[in-house]
């Protein structure tokens, strides 16, 4: 209303009114005559204007003006009841042909079906635009699916997270890496898979486990991993039901309740809540994994892409320079939890998207922490192994574990570990006893006392010293065992006629005769007493000597009766 009158005012006083008419608008359309009302009503033609005088004519009531387009559940077009059943079959096939090749493929239809007049391509398209916009429900599940109409149509549910308390809900899934590693058993480059636990009040990752083979203990690991860091365990655990929780390792299970993983959470007093398959808008963690993907993964050398459109250059054919100019660096298990701890010390610096006022570790560090027992974590939470222990304690993964408590021991034992830190290892007996926690063993300086450090000298000097132990804790216990002994049962009495038969691998000890020791010799009473002493213990000195040559010409000696 207020274009047309300023329009009328001014042409009626030019001379030339259809040059005006055409500057008027030029300027008008340029935005620069009148520039607020070309915001709300954008272009307007020399025919609108006159439209707009002719329709109010002398009223001035701009409710006149308003247009009167009544067609919101029907489309105005040509085309016929036959030819949108025929358009719209194809348009909404699960194939999903786009609108140009419905288009083309409608037109031959009705070609071969001798029909004359056929609408034009700009017809179809718009009732096709026209379909979408009002019945995009209907498009999206018949192009798309039921997950599509779920995740795009349905109104999402939204939560109330101020219900809820931090480390009380804590929401796992698993997601398969995008870069590769070095597989700590093949010792080749391989995928693997990361179990996580995010605490759904502050939507940090308290606790995660590297994942190469799907089964339930890297699942409890995980949460092992998530009480340990977080200082309390959870209500609730929020588990998800898709590949990575029901892989192989569940084949022929219709429930979590037939496979015994709900009895590990309820020891601890923990409610597991299972998600329904592929219901991403129920899964908090996705959002978690995606910016990882983004933040994380895409800064490693090894990032081998989402998808095949998506991988990198030098993974495509004949991509020589970006195959020449890439570095090749495949992180260990360790090197991957180091640089994902560092990641997450970042990302827990961010704002807390349920509470812009504080970070993610400030939430976190708000938590009341409980005293948790990890004993009893690691009993029911750590994969385990059958090993066999040597002198070396226990081999695993190329190195040596081993603990005092193992010496002596050359039996199969259970070895429970998880590859987030191998830097120990919990054995235990075949029937379930714990028996000790065994560390890694260091390799030692070959020349510590020469060209070694401090800290090299002193390693060699306490692993000497430990091994002086363990010999002269054999020495002790054996003196021990044959100072206890009683070894009056071996002793025989001797007939003429019998044999003595001892029993095999026991040698019986003699008595060692009594050493002669001048400082304390006997008194004798007689010349015949110290003879006979100094014929069994023998002369120790000169005097002894000269005394047995005299007494041997005395008369008494001569009467002396001859032995044998």
């Amino acid at each position: 209303m207020d274009l047309l009158n300023l329009w009328k005012n001014q042409h009626k006083n030019q001379q030339n009114k259809t040059q005006f008419d055409t500057d008027f608008l030029c300027a008008y359309n340029a935005q620069v005559l009148y520039p607020e009302i070309y915001a709300k009503l954008g272009r307007v033609s020399i025919g609108t204007l006159q439209r707009w005088k002719r329709v109010l004519g002398n009223s001035n009531n701009y409710e006149l003006l308003i247009p009167n387009y009544h067609y919101e559940y029907y489309s105005r077009t040509c085309l016929t009841e036959y030819e949108k059943q025929i358009f719209l079959k194809l348009l909404l096939h699960p194939n999903k042909f786009s609108i140009g090749k419905a288009i083309s493929l409608t037109q031959y239809v009705l070609k071969s079906q001798g029909q004359e007049y056929i609408p034009a391509p700009p017809t179809f398209r718009r009732f096709a635009n026209w379909y979408k916009a009002n019945y995009f429900d209907k498009w999206t599940l018949l192009r798309e699916g039921e997950k599509a109409l779920k995740e795009e149509v349905i109104p999402h549910i939204k939560r109330d997270i101020s219900k809820i308390e931090v480390g009380e809900v804590l929401v796992a899934d698993g997601k398969r890496l995008n870069f590769k590693v070095i597989n700590p058993f093949t010792g080749k480059p391989c995928r693997a898979t990361l179990i996580g636990f995010l605490d759904w009040k502050s939507t940090a990752l308290v606790g995660y486990e590297i994942m190469l083979e799907e089964n339930t203990q890297n699942i409890a690991s995980a949460l092992r991993n998530a009480i340990l860091n977080l200082g309390k365990i959870p209500k609730f655990v929020y588990l998800d039901n898709g590949k990575a929780f029901r892989g192989k390792y569940f084949m022929g299970s219709s429930s979590f309740d037939e496979i015994g993983l709900k009895g590990i959470y309820e020891k601890l007093g923990i409610s597991t809540v299972f998600a329904n398959p592929y219901n991403a808008r129920a899964k908090v963690i996705e959002r978690f994994f995606l910016e990882m993907q983004e933040g994380f993964e895409k800064l490693l050398p090894s990032y081998i892409g989402t998808s095949i459109e998506n991988k990198p250059a030098r993974l495509r054919r004949n991509e020589k320079f970006h195959s020449e100019i890439h570095t090749e660096f495949i992180p260990t298990i360790q090197q991957t939890v180091q640089m994902i701890n560092s990641w997450l010390e970042y990302k827990n610096s961010l704002p807390c998207p349920n509470d812009r006022t504080r970070s993610i570790k400030k939430i976190l560090d708000s938590i009341e922490r409980q005293e948790i027992n990890p004993r009893e974590l690691d009993d029911l939470m750590m994969a385990q192994e059958i090993k066999t222990i040597t002198s070396q304690g226990i081999r695993f993964l190329k190195a040596d574990y081993y603990n005092d408590a193992l010496y002596g021991l050359r039996q199969k034992v259970i070895i429970k570990y998880s590859l987030l830190d191998l830097s120990y290892i919990n054995v235990h007996t075949t029937s379930g006893k714990f028996l000790c926690r065994a560390d890694r063993i260091t390799l030692t300086h070959p020349l510590a006392h020469y060209t070694g450090e401090i800290k090299d000298i002193e390693d060699c000097k306490q692993k000497i010293q430990k091994q002086k132990q363990l010999k002269n804790k054999t020495i002790k216990a054996c003196k021990e065992f044959l100072n206890i002994e009683d070894l009056e049962i071996l002793k025989c009495e001797i007939d003429e006629a019998e044999e003595i038969y001892l029993p095999p691998k026991i040698e019986v000890k003699k008595e060692k005769p009594e050493k002669y020791n001048p400082a304390v010799k006997p008194l004798f009473k007689t010349s015949r007493d110290r003879y006979e002493y100094l014929m069994k213990y023998g002369c120790t000195c000169n005097d002894d000597r000269v005394w047995l040559r005299a007494y041997k010409d005395s008369k008494e000696y001569s009467g002396l009766p001859v032995e044998g």
